[in-house]
């Protein structure tokens, strides 16, 4: 086996990989590990990274700034598709980690590194996303995962780890929740929330960062207009932003009004159910809007068949299989059905509640002149005997057969 003399590892500056750089260094003959940090939109949580990622062992620190990419190329084709997982899940960790991975990949490529380390359990779901986006674009990596490798069995064990190195960590035992955080969500995994007789603690210091609790949301309700062009958000209010600050927005005003918190129990890639609580308040107000407008403007097999594909695109990006043939050519179905999806749909959101308030469009499919419940002039309504006669007319024949058989 080739010696590994340098590691390109996905670093957060978490738990999971502040151990990992002097693990590697351990276990691998003190080689190399140079750690590159991906940013999504992780905030606040990548200061200090560089000065901890060196004192820790790394040899230098990559920070990727990748958030328009993210939204534009990972979030908004997921958004079009109207693609969430298990009803529920707006797939925020799931379509981040192949983003960051093939990032990881064009970093080891050009540093000549023999391998690329992440910190992913052996029962989780990132794993997976990892490695097939690492397997997309350098098949031929060796990927070396510590939690498939090493003795260590529990986060209690890696705070002891870590405590005994010297390495300092923004966790304690008390509020040791599994987080992940990018501009889309804030994902919270572990502790109490491990059985799913427990309420979320919302109202608990520290826990909600992007929203507020239902509790806590003003009494009076807020509304925001999200404009879309060919089913991509590129205005609220009014105001035209580019990806990165629209989104951001439409997370603070979601966030104060409680929007977007999800509670589920999910099933996991690897076959087991894991309960996790989610915050994605701008994402579940793209997710709304778009929906709406989408009412108006799509027609009717389209709109239903379009339902089928959403389902299969969430479980593609959930399962980590981004960078594939079939999410390729379910984008261009999704493209060609968002031609005629722009216009402008206003929301009343209210104590975790979003109320379709109105919605334009200049493609809108709806005519108040067929539809209306007073006189018209352009549906004869005699036509729909003719229509339903032919359209029952399978269980007509049915039931005169039955008849005929049973001696009726």
């Amino acid at each position: 086996m080739k010696e590994i003399k340098k590691v390109v590892l996905a670093y957060s500056g978490g738990l999971d990989t502040s151990i990992i750089i002097p693990w590697l260094k351990e276990n691998y003959n003190n080689c190399e590990v140079i750690a590159v940090a991906v940013d999504v939109g992780q905030g606040t949580e990548l200061d200090g990274l560089e000065e901890k990622a060196i004192k820790t062992g790394a040899s230098k620190l990559y920070i990727e700034d990748v958030r328009k990419e993210f939204i534009e190329d990972y979030i908004y084709p997921t958004l079009k598709a109207g693609a969430v997982y298990e009803q529920d899940y707006l797939l925020g960790t799931s379509f981040a980690r192949p983003i960051i991975a093939k990032r990881l990949v064009e970093i080891a490529l050009a540093e000549g590194a023999d391998a690329i380390s992440h910190g992913c359990t052996g029962k989780g779901n990132d794993q997976v996303r990892f490695e097939l986006t690492i397997k997309a674009f350098a098949p031929g990596m060796k990927i070396i995962a510590p939690w498939r490798l090493w003795d260590i069995k529990s986060r209690e064990e890696e705070i002891q780890y870590a405590e005994a190195r010297d390495i300092p960590l923004k966790i304690n035992r008390e509020t040791n929740y599994s987080k992940d955080k990018n501009l889309w969500h804030l994902s919270h995994e572990g502790m109490d929330l491990e059985d799913p007789a427990n309420e979320p603690l919302y109202n608990k210091e520290g826990f909600l960062e992007m929203s507020v609790s239902h509790e806590q949301a003003p009494d009076e309700p807020t509304y925001v207009t999200v404009s879309f062009e060919k089913g991509i958000p590129v205005a609220v209010d009014g105001q035209k932003m580019n990806s990165v600050d629209l989104l951001t927005k439409l997370n603070e005003i979601g966030g104060k009004n409680a929007i977007g918190l999800a509670d589920l129990v999910e099933n996991r890639l690897v076959g087991m159910k894991s309960r996790g609580v989610y915050e994605t308040p701008g994402g579940a107000i793209l997710y709304k809007a778009h929906q709406v407008l989408e009412t108006i403007t799509l027609d009717k097999d389209t709109q239903h068949y379009k339902y089928i594909i959403a389902q299969r695109y969430s479980e593609l990006v959930y399962n980590g299989q981004w960078f594939t043939p079939l999410r390729e050519a379910l984008d261009a179905f999704v493209d060609k059905t968002q031609e005629t999806v722009t216009g402008d749909v206003k929301l009343k959101l209210y104590k975790g509640n979003m109320i379709n308030a109105g919605v334009t469009s200049p493609y809108s499919l709806y005519s108040e002149a067929f539809a209306t419940f007073d006189e018209d002039d352009v549906y004869d309504q005699k036509d729909a005997e003719g229509f339903i006669n032919l359209f029952g007319l399978p269980i007509t024949v049915k039931a005169i057969l039955d008849a005929e058989r049973e001696g009726k």
